[in-house]
């Protein structure tokens, strides 16, 4: 598809394209570097290419591929330099960049390995200079760079430039900010293991390339985005300085622009329809209503239309009918949005998503059958756990469905405790203990030789395996879930042991098709808290909605409502709320008791996310207490907390496993529409 350029007046001081989807956009800027290659080969030149490494290139390598095997686009001609690599670091190890770039392109095409460059992280300390002034001279020996690719940090920081780079550095050692090393953190299984320095191009080295092409994707990195296109040029965010490249674009999905002020509040730049609103759109009503409430502090009910004029809402108050129309419309869709019943009230009207309680129809299904699927072995509780615990109060047959082990986010001494544990209990109990000490004596023997970032034995992922899976029943029961109504699906893309998942397959898909199919849900709950910077949840979603797809035909399909919940690393903002089931105070404390349950992630998780040092209880917590306060600071009922959902319905997609693996790769999604 065409991504949407900026139009009209526009605080955007660098050229950006929005793609509906981050697959979208890596297929576009890939197609744009293999025709910059065919263009500069029927001249017979060559085409040098600065690349970058991370998971936001990773599918225009994918792409690349592709073309090579089924369009003959060839590489014979092609010289690459990348920004970075981690120093120390040797080339096989599992995080250096040299074995990324091999992995994700460099072996897949035929270019000459002679032409790859990607700087080295075994130079000696006291030859790291002149190493890198030989790098700049080999990037200009080849004739500079026709195109670099780059991603930005939420720093934003582009290559290892980190805050206080200038915009006249050159290649050199640099050491890395804490933030960038907390984002590395998974990958090096913690962050202690990350590499305190780098070798990185500089912001110099990369403003002369004839044309610099910046990918970001994910509503994470909306804000340093926002910064970086509509801020003020300064050392402090690297990127800033390509606003002053004669040749630099951005390309971002919708949620890494969504904080861009034509996306966020495009009525501050005039008629809306310049930048393809419209004010029929209900959802942008609602998010200006709320926008301004929140700006003036003020109730809905109480704006006026002197707060409308004043505040560049102009039109939408013409459009609509003046300030209380819009007010009570707001207002009301909001109101209907509360429910204490989650799961419908026998014999009551029926709550219908994006209506709320309508009189005109009975819920008469009681009690309903309730699957909730958790990617991880906590998500359930963390994410919902208030509605959760009172489906099961209020009668409902609910299932929990753990769709992956989790095992990579245990502590390794957690993994040699409960083996010392098991081997104490064998000798207290009299079994035969040949075999338990020896387990012992290999997680020992493991543990005592494990590198960082290494995998783990098979022996160690099994014993964390059953540790998540041991809390995870801990914590269904406690909220009132049936031990046969437990599952644990064990899905094969996880198991790698490393971060890194294997791509959703068919497998996948058919495991949580075969417990849809066995269950027949009312309702379904899903993780859409895509923001996980693992990808975990939206691998799982994406099998989720896959599965359902497949299933759209099923008769109980058509009495099903799929809820999608948000939680542990963020919120849905009201104007997508959908549904909100507020919680009292004892309902939030029984909430942090299931979440207790789970306790290889009290205290200090493995994977907690960059830059937020709460841990989960502590997020989920003050998520669902500010959207209570906010419903409050809007006119509405006031309570402890809220937790919100949205609906999902299949979509036009076939349901292939090509669709599902696609949409692992779309974006954190920022806007209810693309849910539906």
């Amino acid at each position: 598809m065409i991504g949407l350029e900026h139009a009209g007046p526009s605080p955007e001081r660098v050229p950006v394209t929005v793609y509906a989807s981050s697959s979208s956009a890596s297929r576009a800027v890939a197609r744009e570097i293999a025709d910059l290659v065919r263009q500069k080969s029927a001249r017979g030149e060559k085409t040098v290419l600065g690349l970058a490494t991370g998971s936001t290139p990773q599918a225009v390598y994918e792409e690349l591929i592709r073309i090579h095997r089924e369009e003959g686009l060839s590489f014979r001609d092609v010289v690459t330099f990348n920004l970075d690599e981690y120093w120390p670091m040797g080339p096989e190890e599992l995080q250096s960049y040299r074995r990324f770039m091999r992995e994700h392109l460099f072996d897949h095409v035929d270019i000459d390995p002679a032409n790859a460059h990607v700087p080295d992280g075994t130079i000696p300390r006291e030859d790291v200079e002149a190493y890198c002034e030989r790098y700049e001279k080999a990037i200009a020996d080849a004739g500079g760079l026709d195109l670099q690719l780059l991603g930005i940090g939420r720093t934003g920081h582009v290559g290892f430039n980190e805050p206080g780079s200038s915009k006249d550095s050159r290649t050199r050692l640099i050491t890395l900010d804490k933030v960038t090393r907390m984002d590395a953190a998974s990958d090096f299984f913690g962050e202690w293991n990350v590499p305190h320095q780098a070798i990185t191009m500089g912001v110099g080295s990369i403003l002369d390339a004839k044309r610099v092409v910046l990918m970001a994707f994910g509503e994470h990195k909306a804000p340093i985005v926002r910064r970086a296109v509509e801020g003020e040029i300064t050392n402090t965010v690297a990127a800033s300085f390509l606003q002053e490249h004669a040749n630099a674009r951005f390309v971002l999905d919708e949620a890494a622009a969504a904080e861009l002020t034509r996306f966020k509040t495009p009525w501050l730049l005039g008629p809306v329809k310049r930048f393809g609103h419209s004010w029929d759109n209900p959802r942008l009503v609602k998010r200006a209503v709320i926008w301004l409430a929140r700006t003036l502090g003020k109730p809905i009910l109480k704006l006026t239309n002197e707060d409308y004029n004043e505040h560049g809402l102009q039109e939408l108050v013409a459009v609509r009918g003046g300030a209380y129309q819009v007010n009570i419309e707001v207002f009301k869709n909001l109101q209907k949005t509360i429910t204490g019943w989650p799961g419908g009230k026998p014999g009551r009207p029926k709550f219908v998503p994006g209506k709320g309680i309508d009189d005109s129809q009975t819920d008469d299904q009681f009690p309903k059958r309730v699957i909730v699927f958790s990617p991880h072995p906590d998500d359930d509780v963390i994410s919902m756990g208030g509605t959760f615990i009172r489906l099961c109060d209020q009668g409902h047959e609910v299932h929990v469905a753990y769709q992956t082990s989790g095992n990579i986010a245990v502590f390794d001494d957690e993994a040699a405790k409960f083996a010392d544990f098991t081997q104490e209990l064998s000798k207290a109990l009299g079994f035969a203990t040949d075999q338990i000490a020896s387990l012992t004596g290999k997680v020992q023997e493991f543990m005592r030789d494990k590198e960082p970032g290494e995998v783990d034995s098979p022996e160690i992922q099994a014993i964390k395996g059953l540790i998540r899976r041991a809390e995870a029943r801990a914590g269904a029961k406690y909220s009132g879930v049936k031990a046969e109504n437990i599952h644990f699906l064990d899905m094969p893309f996880y198991e790698t042991g490393k971060v890194k998942k294997k791509p959703l397959g068919e497998d996948d898909i058919r495991i949580v098709m075969d417990l849809l199919q066995r269950v027949k849900p009312h309702q379904v709950y899903a993780a859409g808290d895509l923001s996980d910077p693992h990808g975990t949840h939206r691998v799982c979603l994406a099998a989720v909605t896959t599965a359902l797809h497949r299933l759209r035909d099923e008769p109980w399909m058509k009495d099903c409502t799929v809820w999608l919940y948000r939680g542990a690393w963020q919120e849905w903002g009201a104007e997508d709320i959908e549904m909100a089931v507020p919680l009292s105070p004892e309902e939030v404390d029984r909430k942090r008791m299931a979440i207790f349950k789970h306790q290889s992630q009290k205290d200090r998780a493995l994977f907690p996310g960059p830059n937020d040092t709460r841990e989960f209880w502590q997020r989920a917590e003050d998520r669902n207490r500010d959207t209570a306060e906010l419903y409050d600071a809007l006119g509405l009922p006031e309570y402890q907390a809220i937790e919100g959902f949205v609906t999902w319905k299949p979509s036009a997609a076939d349901g292939s496993l090509d669709d599902a693996n696609a949409a692992a790769e779309i974006k954190p999604l920022a806007q209810t529409e693309a849910l539906r």
